[in-house]
This record gives C-alpha cells, structure tokens and sequence, in this order.
C-alpha cells in the first residue's frame, strides 16, 4: 500500500487506493481487467424476477476447472499464501488476520480475494462475523464465500472474495421477488426464503450480527447432520452492508460440479458453480459453453447442484421452532 494513504483513511478508500493501483502497475491484472471490456453476455430469463446472466470470461479457465483433489493440492505450492505472492501484489491488511487482495483473474470490474494470514482450510465455521464485519467495512462491495466443494479453487487455505455491488441480479432481484416468503420476523432478525428460484435459497437480513449467526448456525449444524462428508456442509454465500443492516444470502447444495462438468464432447460444459453463478451470473470460460447454454440446460445444472426438495422443506422447518 502506498505511503501516501493516511492510516485514519477507511478500509474501503484503501482497497480504492489498492485496485486503482494494481490495475495500472501491475501487468497481469492490467491485462485481464481491461481484457473484461471485451467478455461476452447474454441473458437467460426464467419467469418473474429470475434471470441468469451467461458470461464468456476466458481467463476464469483456472479457477472453473481447478483441480481440487487432494493430491493436486498437494503437489502445487499455494497461491494465497504470502510467500508466493506475486512480488507485484500489493495488499492491505483487514485486522491481524487478512490480506485484501486484487485478484488477477476478475469476474467483477473490481473483484478481490482475502485470504486469512494463515494457511489454514477453507470452512466457514467460526468465521462468518469475519465475513459480516468486512461486509460493513467494505460498504461498496458483496463480500462471498464458495466452500470446499463448492466452488473454492484453494479449498486448503480460507479466503473470502468480493465484487463490487450491482453486478449479481440476485441483488436487485430479491428486492420484490413474488415468490420471497418470510419464515420469521423478530425484533434484531429476519428470514426469508424464495422457492421456484433455481436455486434455494436463505436471506437472513438484520442490525444484529450475533442474531443472524445464531440462526445460520442452526442451518448449518442441521446441513452438517445429513451431509456427514468429513468437511463442511455445502453451502455458498453472499454478504453485504447497506443502510446499517447485513443481508446474507445462503444456498444450501447437495452436489459440487454437475455431470456435465465431467462429460466428454459435445455433452462437456466447463461450469462449476461457485457464489456468483448462484447470484445470477454463470461464468464459462469456453466459447462453446457460452453458446451452448440455455433455459433447459441451467435448470437442470441447478437441479443437480442445489439442495434437494425434501432436506429443503426440513430446512425451512427450522424457523418454526
């Protein structure tokens, strides 16, 4: 970070400072976020207030095919540790326990990874006021995060991201979606949930981040007991401060990739859902994804990666107890 930013400055002018900066000084990310001026998009509409926006973005092929079996993982040198950091990626420090980074393959025109000072794996328990916190110190942005198996590229090192606001139609779309129910409403929390979504999906909105965490551990805890796969249930979610309440967004999952991630020929898509593809924007990173997409196809990759109607209707029978 450069010298000349004073250390009363917000962390969100810091990381203005940060992108403003990297964007010009260093070469890979100068590359790749101009190279987002020329990504392709197109839009899928799927009735009242659902639309999946479908993005061409060639430089996301190393995180939407990573591989993240074990020995992969094992044999390569971990990139969000500080050590093997770029000499050109530059930081600023979120507490003791985060660097804020530019990252160099973007989705969002200005896009970070913040990965936890210590090589330690990625789970969410414990963390989430971590995420509410950089929520509201990073007003401008939706802070996510994509578990172990669904969607991390360094499922061996906790990191969160975030992008700036208004890019995820989810955003403005919950805002008045006809099929938003409220599952509970209570003085410091809210709850809600949208069915026929593609996806299911939790909203918790609140002033009260022990509240909102005293609820999503129940999901979590109640996902924990039916998945039992030795690592986290699966989940994504979305976070973000506005007009002094946190909204987090949850998708429960029941699968990683969907099967057409590991089909061959004409029946491969390159498609693995992380917490922007939940958000409504689907991230290929071959031409002929981008193409072959349709309403018929994302349903079903939805279907399959989203969590079942049964647990579903279990989850949502938590907030009536």
């Amino acid at each position: 970070m450069s010298k000349d930013i004073s250390m009363n400055t917000s962390l969100q002018e810091k990381v203005d400072h940060l992108i403003d900066e990297q964007v010009v000084n260093w070469p890979m990310a100068k590359g790749n976020y101009e190279g987002l001026n020329e990504v392709k998009i197109r839009s899928l509409e799927f009735g009242p207030a659902t639309e999946m926006r479908v993005q061409f973005n060639p430089a996301r092929i190393r995180s939407s095919a990573a591989k993240v079996d074990a020995k992969s993982i094992q044999e390569r040198k971990c990139f969000l540790c500080e050590d093997n950091l770029p000499p050109e990626q530059n930081k600023v420090p979120f507490r003791d326990d985060y660097l804020i980074l530019v990252n160099p393959f973007p989705i969002f025109p200005r896009h970070l990874t913040i990965p936890h000072v210590r090589h330690t794996d990625q789970r969410i328990k414990g963390r989430l006021s971590d995420m509410m916190m950089l929520a509201r110190e990073l007003p401008e942005f939706v802070v996510f995060y994509n578990g172990p198996r669904c969607g991390a590229s360094a499922p061996d090192h906790f990191h969160f991201q975030a992008g700036n606001k208004g890019f995820m139609p989810i955003e403005e779309e919950f805002r008045y979606h006809p099929r938003k129910s409220l599952l509970i409403d209570r003085k410091d929390v809210r709850v809600f949930c949208v069915d026929n979504y593609l996806r299911k999906t939790l909203v918790f909105e609140g002033e009260q981040p022990d509240e909102i965490e005293c609820w999503f551990n129940r999901v979590y805890r109640f996902l924990d007991s039916i998945q039992k796969n030795g690592e986290e249930p699966m989940l994504n979610i979305l976070c973000s401060w506005e007009n002094g309440s946190w909204r987090l967004i949850v998708f429960p999952r029941q699968g990683h990739r969907p099967r057409q991630f590991y089909a061959e020929g004409e029946e491969q898509i390159v498609l693995s859902p992380a917490s922007v593809d939940f958000g409504g924007v689907l991230i290929t990173p071959r031409e002929e994804d981008f193409e072959k997409l349709n309403t018929d196809l994302v349903k079903d990759i939805f279907n399959q990666v989203t969590l079942n109607k049964h647990d579903w209707e279990l989850v949502k029978k938590i907030f009536q107890e």
